[in-house]
């Protein structure tokens, strides 16, 4: 028989596309602010730094919760043997794009849910290839003037126009492309009896 489940959910991210893909579930949260150091270890590859991240998340709003079932999430996105952080502004969104351009680009995104009232966390990692077109300098600053993808790793948001740079995705989750996988968050939290739909 499956136990009840705590009496709150929480997003452990300010991010407003987890926001978004979060909500699309239909099932009232709050949002807390995870206070974290998102530098990589020594020799850290980039899947374990997105598992540990998304679970330092949660772990770090923990005891301000708990009766909760937190939700922590990060996403590393990687060409070649480079991660691709959030590049703040033109130059260096163009750069990035420059960089994959006819590239295979790597999004390692992990989510972790966080039960604080009987300590159990699951997790899961979902890995998205993005195979990116041969496109044009000219396109390059085009889309950068036209979608500012600044604080988006890899500089090119799939959910908006970022999808017309792509030749094709390999994965099973486009949701943990744009930052949470919602196949796997869904299958967690029906594991911890939140019903769904």
């Amino acid at each position: 028989m499956a136990h009840p489940a705590p009496a709150v959910l929480v997003l452990a991210s300010t991010s407003p596309y987890r926001r978004e893909l979060l909500a699309r579930l239909k099932i009232p949260f709050a949002i807390a602010s995870p206070n974290v150091d998102e530098a990589p270890l020594a020799d850290e590859e980039p899947a374990p730094l997105a598992l540990r991240l998304a679970c330092s998340k949660a772990e770090t709003v923990r005891y301000a919760w708990p009766d909760a079932l937190i939700i922590g999430s990060d996403q590393v996105a990687v060409v070649g043997n480079t991660v691709l952080g959030k590049p703040g502004n033109f130059d260096n969104s163009a750069s990035q794009l420059k960089q994959m351009r006819g590239e295979r680009v790597q999004f390692h995104t992990a989510v972790c849910v966080l039960n604080t009232r009987t300590a159990l966390q699951q997790t899961a990692l979902v890995t998205i290839t993005v195979h990116m077109r041969e496109y044009s300098d000219e396109q390059i600053e085009r889309y950068v003037l036209s979608e500012t993808p600044y604080d988006c790793a890899g500089s090119a948001r799939i959910e908006g126009l970022g999808i017309a740079l792509v030749e094709k995705l390999d994965g099973d989750d486009p949701t943990a492309l744009i930052g949470l996988p919602l196949i796997a968050l869904c299958k967690m939290l029906r594991n911890e009896g939140i019903q769904l739909p």
